[in-house]
């Protein structure tokens, strides 16, 4: 065979796979939608519909990964739409600026229509870290003025703030939320005690990664504007657990990590920004077009070449959500967690760190075993039964613990099978 008969024979059959990836996905759409239309009622808990949908993730055979909170398994959709336009852009470099950056709207479109909000709101970051550490350096604060937060903050929700502080001499001020929370008017209660003329931002975890509260960001956000005081959620577990609208909660900033619930590949984040608050934030990268006019929350990710594979894989993941129906996988979630929770606390020594309140709690359930180390809980758990979960938390703060995470492709016998574990070492301790 000559050059050009091999380079002919070898890019048919690479375009033919190509063409294949795109057919597999809407054979896997198709299949769901006719399951759907068999087993309408079949929301929760298990059942055919459900076994079908946790057989499109990429987990390993026997594997039940009950720690999505922290990065989750892909569905098989993303992974190929991931793969179909990197073989695109490698093919064919011209595209990476020809054609792929302009599919990025697209995806950006079907994020805000997901998230409840405007086009014009989203920005496509690189995860939550990277949206909350850009309102940090982005707002425009003076020595003295007040950051609120509260005591159960992640890593990367306190240190963009503590380096602020350093640099720009602006006063970290917490408040106690509550192992477990109590309810709505409490935390918000525990946040008006603290808040002074000086307080310019709050700063939130919407779905806390320490026990797994959800945040009354609606209830907050409105306590706040009220005193002119700037909102930013750090909600890394919300895009994919949550039937979110933010523009109803009215918060001014929020940041997601789609690759933890929602099914996408790391490396691509949302950073929703409240076209009111806009003019309120400085861009921290920028490359050309930052300033251009209508531009909007686009001004917040121009980080100029990127691999829009992942983006146009994240826009995949939002489908197959979208398929499913974000009501109905919230719905499915807040049932797994509940039945979770409410076991848990018929178990002797064992303590939840997370109200059952379902206006305050979803996917995520962290708790205590009195008398039990928390390490060996999830060595046993994940050598007994192939189940993955974590610790979390610290001894000094009084949050040491053991989080899970039930996210839809999760079945109560998985849940049944963690907690005959839990049981088991509880009787021992």
């Amino acid at each position: 065979m000559d050059r050009r008969s091999f380079l002919r024979t070898a890019l048919g059959g690479t375009a033919l796979s190509i063409a294949a990836l795109s057919e597999a996905n809407a054979e896997i759409y198709r299949h769901l939608k006719e399951l759907d239309q068999m087993y309408p009622a079949q929301q929760s808990p298990d059942g055919v519909y459900w076994n079908e949908v946790k057989n499109q993730f990429m987990m390993e055979e026997g594997l039940t990964m009950m720690n999505n909170g922290t990065v989750g398994p892909i569905p098989k959709t993303v992974l190929n739409e991931f793969i179909r336009w990197t073989r695109v852009q490698a093919e064919n470099p011209y595209n990476v600026y020809n054609y792929l950056p302009t599919r990025t709207d697209e995806v950006r479109t079907k994020i805000a229509s997901f998230i409840g909000a405007s086009l014009d709101e989203v920005a496509i970051v690189r995860n939550t870290t990277e949206g909350i550490n850009f309102v940090a350096s982005g707002l425009d604060l003076n020595e003295g003025d007040d950051i609120v937060m509260s005591n159960l903050e992640h890593p990367s929700g306190i240190n963009p703030w503590r380096l602020k502080a350093k640099r720009h001499k602006v006063n970290i001020i917490e408040f106690p939320l509550g192992c477990p929370a109590k309810d709505v008017d409490t935390i918000v209660e525990s946040f008006k005690k603290v808040v002074t003329p000086r307080t310019k931002v709050l700063m939130i975890s919407h779905t806390c990664f320490i026990t797994g509260l959800i945040s009354p960001i609606k209830e907050l956000s409105e306590e706040a504007h009220k005193r002119g005081i700037l909102v930013l959620g750090d909600s890394a577990h919300g895009i994919g657990m949550l039937n979110l609208n933010l523009n109803a909660t009215g918060i001014d900033f929020w940041a997601s990590s789609p690759y933890k619930w929602l099914g996408a590949l790391p490396d691509r984040g949302v950073f929703y920004v409240k076209k009111e608050s806009q003019e309120r934030l400085w861009p921290t990268v920028v490359s050309g077009g930052w300033d251009g006019a209508n531009i909007g929350a686009r001004k917040f990710d121009r980080l100029s070449q990127q691999l829009d594979a992942l983006t146009l894989a994240l826009g995949e993941a939002i489908e197959f959500n979208k398929i499913i129906g974000k009501e109905r996988i919230a719905r499915r979630i807040l049932t797994l967690g509940s039945y979770l929770r409410t076991e848990l606390a018929k178990i002797p020594k064992v303590k939840l760190h997370v109200n059952d309140d379902p206006y305050m709690s979803a996917g995520l359930t962290a708790f205590s075993m009195q008398g039990v180390n928390m390490d060996y809980v999830v060595n046993y758990i994940r050598e007994k039964y192939d189940i993955v979960i974590r610790t979390i938390g610290s001894n000094q703060a009084g949050t040491a613990g053991i989080r899970v995470s039930t996210n839809i492709y999760v079945t109560m016998e998985d849940i049944n099978k963690l907690l005959e574990g839990i049981r088991e070492l509880a009787s021992k301790a």
